[in-house]
């Protein structure tokens, strides 16, 4: 049925009706607009490829409050690694 509303396994509606054959929508993930401030001066400085501490000195924190704030941007952008994060940038003109 083409433009009905179906419950997905939350019980909610589904906004968006499929049309036969057509892919399913990519995974979301948030804009170069939708990063703070931060977050875009730590993907350029991950990608300069500086050791972890001399990031952690430029940004005045500590090499733990580092690595937590890296997980935390990677798993917000999609990404595993430190260096895939630099990419996911760089594809996005973030750097």
């Amino acid at each position: 049925m083409q433009g009905t509303a179906t419950l997905n396994r939350t019980g909610h509606h589904s906004a968006a009706a499929r049309t036969p054959g057509a892919a399913p929508p990519a995974p979301a993930h948030p804009s170069a607009g939708l990063l703070a401030p931060e977050e875009r001066r730590l993907l350029l400085l991950l990608a300069e490829g500086l050791p972890l501490d001399a990031v952690a000195r430029r940004l005045c924190t500590s090499s733990r409050t580092l690595r937590r704030r890296i997980r935390v941007l990677c798993d917000r952008i999609g990404v595993r690694t430190p260096l895939q994060a630099a990419v996911w940038a760089a594809r996005r003109g973030l750097i």
